[in-house]
């Protein structure tokens, strides 16, 4: 595969993410050694250099993620506070409901719900503390989310099992046993 080919490989699966991907799962997915990504995501860090672009590759250890670069950084802190003083998008709502009634979940268990890609919704729900984001025990590499003491406080609930029709519309523990996860 050239170079430029899986440059965009990489661009696009950590734009689609919006979380840290490690390197060996990007390996995978674009089906390439790791020293051939190594050298593309070396690259890739390198245009976003000289292009000027207002994006960044972070690298943390054996993880990499998409960013905005630092000195946009007003600018997307503008975006973000003004989203989260506004009400929930139905975006938003539709995602903190599926996460109240079928949490503990994944990022793609939700989207598999959806339909749509909803990293940047659970993102600002996380921002504003109305989600929590934990290990997945089912998939060391990935996340699970569920609501969060302070979504129940707002609601005035002392647990997600008071919500209305909760037995109705959350999974049931016998279904889950039986159909296979991720």
């Amino acid at each position: 595969m050239e170079q430029e080919k899986l440059m965009a490989i990489i661009e696009s699966v950590l734009f689609v993410s919006g979380e840290p991907v490690k390197r060996g799962k990007l390996a995978k997915v674009a089906a390439v050694e790791v020293e051939k990504l190594d050298l593309a995501i070396e690259a890739l860090r390198q245009r976003y250099d000289l292009v000027g672009s207002g994006l960044s590759l972070l690298v943390k250890g054996d993880e990499l993620q998409l960013v905005t670069k630092a000195e946009n950084g007003d600018f997307v802190e503008k975006l973000v506070k003004n989203e989260l003083q506004d009400a929930l998008s139905t975006a938003a709502m539709e995602v903190v409901s599926i996460i109240a009634y079928r949490g503990p979940i994944s990022k793609t268990e939700i989207e598999a719900i959806r339909g749509v890609n909803c990293s940047y919704t659970l993102r600002n729900l996380l921002l504003r503390g109305l989600i929590e984001r934990g290990d997945n025990p089912r998939d060391s590499r990935g996340y699970v989310y569920v609501i969060s003491f302070d979504f129940l406080k707002k609601l005035g609930v002392e647990s997600v099992k008071k919500l209305p029709e909760y037995d109705i519309l959350s999974v049931d523990e016998r279904i889950n046993s039986i159909i296979p996860q991720e």
